[in-house]
């Protein structure tokens, strides 16, 4: 699909991002954009805010499937762009406006040209939380047409357009998120001896959970600790009653994420001791790793360096970023790979602006790909 075809789509959803399961307005957008396509052999399911969008095969012997993530994030953007979002303070600041753009790109070249085998896809709501990838390969409705292999793409800022980053295993890491409340009795600021004050309690666990990582991992099990957000108290001469943390935790294995995790209960149990306080731990949304399949990744690889010279296959490192497309890698083989999009801005900045030359690239190599695969 040309580049000036592919630019007003990915535009107009850049103007809508919603947050995970409210993805109504954008789930309207696909859909209509869908039934325009020639539906002789596709088959459009809804789930929740998402969609599963079949292509059927003409002499099916498997099923392929293309997952694209779908929302958007809570941050309020300030690009230069004269298509900024239109909903107050969210933005599309991790390419999911890219990667509906490519899926939309790559899904209409095959309701024209028929593949042999079947093609699923999967248009994902909620990745950047609560997690829409668990309860959506739990469901009837995948499962109906679940895939016996899987694909997807995340856009890269710091890989020039042009190049793929990609790995045999272990591409990102498995997340949780960490929110702890604490209680205890407020006060008067003149009368410390007769309140628990939440504000020393919370200083003392955050300055013990950054010992996690230094002193009770192995070294050579890389796991990140990071608290980003605390609130505790009402004004400054008021001995604080309540204190929140709020932060995430990284692993390259489910056995670290295991250990961390205890070992935050063993410091909050004793936080609650030594401040005769009440504490609660929530570990919100939980990533599974994205472990990539070697032997496709390979084959992958192998082919588009073959098939698409112009572009640069890169083998790149492990990162302690996370996807919820570990879960369905979990349970089908395929892969993930990194798309080039050259920009001086990360993930999940306010800034940041993709270059769109790059879903040119993207439709391309998975319409090759995918083709290759379904013959």
């Amino acid at each position: 699909m040309p580049l000036d075809e592919l630019i007003p789509i990915r535009r107009a959803l850049h103007r809508i991002p919603e947050l995970g399961f409210q993805e109504v307005e954008t789930q309207q957008f696909l859909l209509k954009y869908i039934r325009s396509l020639p539906q002789d052999f596709l088959e459009v399911k809804e789930w929740r805010t998402g969609l599963l969008v079949k292509v059927t095969g003409a002499v099916p012997k498997k099923t392929i499937g293309y997952r694209t993530d779908i929302d958007g994030l809570p941050i309020k953007e300030e690009t230069t762009y004269d298509f900024r979002s239109e909903h107050e303070g969210m933005m599309h600041a991790c390419g999911h406006d890219f990667h509906m753009t490519i899926a939309l790109g790559v899904l209409t070249h095959f309701a024209n040209n028929r593949p042999d085998d079947n093609l699923l896809f999967i248009f994902q709501p909620a990745e950047e939380g609560p997690g829409g990838a668990l309860p959506m390969l739990e469901s009837d409705v995948f499962n109906e047409d679940r895939p016996d292999m899987i694909v997807a793409l995340h856009i890269e800022p710091n890989l020039p357009v042009g190049t793929i980053g990609i790995k045999e295993g272990l591409l990102f890491a498995n997340t949780s998120e960490l929110f702890i409340n604490l209680k205890g009795k407020g006060g008067h600021a003149a009368y410390p001896h007769q309140a628990n004050d939440m504000v020393v309690a919370a200083s003392h666990l955050v300055t013990q959970l950054q010992t996690i990582v230094s002193r009770n991992m192995d070294p050579l099990d890389s796991a990140v600790v990071t608290i980003g957000k605390i609130m505790g108290g009402t004004k400054q001469n008021i001995i604080a009653e309540n204190a929140r943390i709020e932060g995430t935790i990284r692993t390259l294995s489910p056995q670290a994420m295991d250990s961390v995790k205890k070992r935050v209960e063993a410091l909050v149990n004793g936080i609650k001791a030594g401040f005769e306080c009440e504490a609660d731990i929530d570990y919100g949304a939980n990533y599974y790793q994205v472990n990539n399949d070697a032997e496709l990744t390979h084959e992958f690889c192998e082919y588009i360096a073959k098939i698409k010279p112009q572009y640069t296959v890169l083998q790149v490192d492990k990162a302690m970023t996370g996807e919820d497309f570990g879960y369905f890698l979990k349970e089908i083989p395929g892969f993930m790979f990194w798309l080039g999009v050259e920009t001086p801005y990360g993930l999940h900045h306010s800034k940041i602006e993709p270059k769109e030359e790059a879903m040119e690239v993207a439709t391309s190599i998975l319409i090759d790909y995918l083709t290759h695969k379904t013959t």
